[in-house]
């Protein structure tokens, strides 16, 4: 039963996108009912077919190689005992400790990895491949498909880089999409970070979030600003990026210094967000004690909110208060918060929820990446920061939506 509710919750979805829509009269349906028939094809085609599950273990596979690769870096700079962790056989870790030593050096492992590949073009090229199609199947403009393609890979400061000379001519509705696309998505050196979190079992799934969150992007960009002028690169566009390595060895050092810079300030993030939900929750049982509601903390703020909202993509009526937690906390701090949380409440959670609220949660749509916009974009064309600004909230509300829609989808296929 709990499937067919999905479709409550992307009709919902369209619905909402629609309502909030600059011009309701204005939108291509067209373009946003192809854009959720691909992402329903790629969830279809990954969830329900035997070469999709033949791919899936492929991809587990895969990233369990990573891991054990990345292990061997760990275990020499810091032992044996944090690669003991997720599946490894050996003595038990505590969760915190799992994040420092074993999460965190995998985000430097990666971003190295990233530096080699983008160094000879292959990162490159899979997003001009990718890009190509999303322009075609689309009909959205050059500019736009090769951000949406490049958040996939990157993150949402990096993949803007890729459209450098277009970005301040680009349209209200053009800019509104690469700012939907940067925070729907996640870079792919932190999704291997979320993985670890959430467990190697599922990490096909993270992989296919991701994915999926590209092309219900363009949906919901597209229902909440329509086009309505003439983009300029209606005919396509090149990727504007070079590389500054002068070897692979250079782009592996590089790589890994952007990944240490990287881990630091997640690391960072999370004690301060961490602590200040404590001192929340004690200032709110402090309060709610008076009226005797001392248990009152500020997670079940966000789960009595959101939980009608969790119910709506798929997750069972027992489940939906947690998830709804999560959705709020990754929307309100950010999404590794809540992947923390997910992780101490895997036990508590059926595999059907656990599995949603992974896609529900993969994007980086929270309300602290207006400014990382604002200063990421916003320094590529300066001109175009108030603009930036002015539809920033909305960004964000499109980018979670858009990965709500994503978790909906896929609820509707387990």
């Amino acid at each position: 039963m709990e499937r067919w509710i999905g479709l409550l919750g992307i009709a919902g979805i369209v619905a909402v996108s629609w309502l909030a829509s600059a011009r309701r009269r204005a939108v291509d349906w067209r373009t946003v009912g192809v854009a959720l028939g691909v992402q329903f094809l790629i969830a279809f085609a990954v969830l329900r077919t035997a070469p999709g599950r033949a791919l899936f273990v492929w991809l587990n596979d895969a990233v369990l190689a990573l891991t054990r690769s990345a292990d061997a870096g760990i275990e020499f700079v810091f032992g044996a005992w944090p690669a003991q962790v997720m599946g490894v056989e050996g003595d038990p870790v505590s969760l915190p400790q799992v994040f420092a030593f074993r999460v965190l050096p995998i985000l430097i492992f990666m971003s190295s990895l990233f530096g080699v590949l983008q160094h000879y073009g292959i990162l490159q090229r899979l997003v001009r491949g990718l890009a190509l199609l999303l322009h075609r199947s689309l009909r959205i403009s050059g500019a736009e498909s090769l951000a949406t393609a490049a958040n996939v890979f990157f993150g949402m400061t990096e993949a803007p880089v890729m459209i450098r000379p277009y970005v301040a001519a680009l349209t209200r509705s053009e800019l509104f999409l690469v700012m939907t696309a940067g925070l729907s998505t996640v870079a792919g050196t932190v999704l291997v970070a979320y993985m670890g979190l959430v467990g190697p079992e599922h990490s096909a799934h993270l992989i296919a979030a991701s994915f999926m969150s590209a092309p219900a992007a363009v949906a919901l960009a597209k229902l909440w600003v329509p086009e309505q002028d003439e983009p300029k690169t209606l005919g396509g566009a090149r990727i504007d990026v070079g590389t500054e390595s002068v070897n692979a060895i250079d782009a592996a050092a590089q790589g890994a210094a952007v990944g240490l810079r990287l881990s630091l300030n997640i690391g960072a993030m999370l004690v301060a967000f961490v602590a200040l939900i404590h001192l929340l929750n004690a200032l709110l049982g402090a309060a709610g004690s008076w009226f005797g509601a001392g248990d009152l903390t500020f997670e079940a703020l966000l789960g009595y909110l959101l939980a009608p909202v969790a119910f709506a993509l798929g997750v069972p009526a027992e489940d939906a208060l947690r998830v709804g937690e999560l959705l709020g906390v990754k929307t309100v701090l950010n999404e590794f918060v809540a992947y923390e949380m997910l992780s101490s409440a895997r036990a508590e959670l059926s595999p059907r929820s656990l599995i949603i609220a992974s896609y529900a949660l993969c994007g980086f749509a929270n309300l602290g990446s207006i400014a990382i916009l604002i200063g990421g974009l916003g320094g590529l064309a300066p001109e175009r920061r108030a603009d930036i600004a002015r539809d920033g909230l909305r960004a964000v509300a499109a980018g979670s939506l858009a990965t709500f829609l994503t978790g909906a989808i896929a609820g509707l296929l387990l």
